[in-house]
């Protein structure tokens, strides 16, 4: 799982660049909290899935138990750059009422602050 992190001011942007499923979340996970450690100045989070062409119910989860680390620190994480495949995912599951969900990394970063 190749994840890369950046910063656009004081929100944190996160890149996923291959499927989110059972076989990579742990990897994610591992990555994403190392990263969210050391970064005590970051409350909100933008995840950009533009790279993500599939996803499963594992990596639903995955999303959801970062959602609580974010929002414990009192912070918020919003999605964005969905693919049609993947956005699937979150409507069936109803997903897409517990995320906000937004096109662009810019529009996200907007909303975050």
């Amino acid at each position: 799982m190749q994840v890369t992190f950046d910063k656009k001011g004081t929100v944190g942007v996160v890149t996923l660049t291959s499927p989110l499923s059972a076989a990579s979340v742990d990897s994610f996970r591992d990555q994403f909290l190392r990263w969210w450690d050391g970064a005590q100045d970051i409350r909100n989070v933008v995840m950009d899935l533009a790279k993500v062409d599939f996803m499963d119910s594992s990596g639903l989860g995955s999303l959801i138990a970062l959602l609580k680390r974010v929002t414990d620190r009192g912070g918020d994480l919003k999605l964005c750059c969905i693919q049609k495949k993947v956005r699937l995912v979150f409507e069936i599951t109803r997903a897409h009422r517990v995320f906000e969900i937004l096109d662009t990394v810019d529009e996200a970063v907007a909303a975050s602050r």
